[in-house]
């Protein structure tokens, strides 16, 4: 679905997306991994951000996000 929802219904989902790398690359990771089974994917949220520590340096970095997509 190439268009944005005019009329019907949207479902929204949560889920957290992880990476070594930075924030904006785990709500990447969270899009591109569910864009593997949820289809027409129309917009998220970002709710919170949070990291994993070990020995005073960041090694993960994680992003609560909530998705948005058509009700077929």
């Amino acid at each position: 679905m190439d268009e944005l929802i005019s009329e019907g219904a949207v479902k929204i989902i949560e889920i957290v997306g992880v990476s070594n790398k930075s924030f904006d690359d785990a709500v990447i990771q969270a899009v591109a991994k569910a864009s593997k089974t949820v289809e027409g994917i129309t917009g998220l949220e970002v709710l919170k951000y949070t990291t994993r520590v070990k020995d005073s340096k960041i090694v993960q970095y994680r992003a609560n996000i909530k998705l948005a997509f058509p009700v077929k």
